[in-house]
């Protein structure tokens, strides 16, 4: 007999899956919370023409780019307490870890997104705000970031969709998000039925994501 022929199994598995997906709209909202501004430093020093604030940060982005999330899942929670000496090891809460890995690995990737942004912008528009007054400052958050805003957006948009899925992946480190719910459900009743659930639930969750960027897109459309 299947699941959704018995309510009350049903209900409780749909429950169940519904306090994974709250795991892991926390990891996902907290992510972009920290990594969108962290990507928009790194890509700043990632340009800077100092070599000591550069080539650093172009470091960075090579190790958060070049190795798998799930490795650096895995070294964000044991490294500090098998790495650092007797005296100064330490562990960090799971959910804290995953966060610090996430927010890292997605910063250096929106880095480069966004250094490709503002290095399209021609240089001439840099020169005529000079011209009329503005400061550096002035110039890049008036004149410049909203242009990049709109252009970088599907990139992003791409960015954070995976990040929808990537969500999954915190399962290594025993924090109970909705894949790893739907997978102990489908074990425990041996059945697909949550992991189709679960994958109905990500879905929804990158058309809301798509939904979202799309209209972003339709009112940053006066920058051409």
């Amino acid at each position: 007999m299947s699941i959704f022929q018995m309510p009350t199994n049903a209900i409780k598995l749909m429950t169940l899956l519904f306090n994974g997906v709250l795991v892991s709209l926390q990891i996902f909202f907290l992510t972009l919370l920290f990594s969108l501004p962290l990507g928009l430093l790194t890509a700043l020093g990632r340009m800077s023409s100092h070599k000591w604030i550069s080539y650093p940060i172009r470091l960075y982005i090579l190790i958060m780019r070049g190795t798998p999330l799930l490795l650096q899942l895995i070294f964000f929670y044991f490294a500090p307490f098998y790495m650092l000496p007797p005296g100064f090891r330490f562990s960090l809460p799971r959910f804290t870890a995953a966060i610090i890995a996430f927010s890292l690995n997605y910063a250096a990737y929106f880095a480069e997104i966004y250094r490709g942004g503002i290095e399209s912008i021609p240089v001439g528009q840099y020169e005529a705000a000079a011209v009329l007054g503005f400061t550096r400052t002035q110039t890049f958050f008036k004149i410049i970031l909203p242009q990049v805003v709109k252009r970088i957006l599907p990139p992003i948009s791409n960015e954070v969709i995976t990040l929808v899925k990537d969500t999954a992946l915190v399962q290594i480190l025993g924090i109970s998000e909705l894949f790893r719910v739907a997978k102990n459900e489908s074990s425990r009743i041996f059945s697909t039925t949550p992991l189709f659930a679960a994958g109905m639930f990500y879905l929804f969750l990158n058309w809301i994501v798509t939904k979202v960027f799309e209209k972003a897109e339709k009112k940053l459309s006066y920058y051409r």
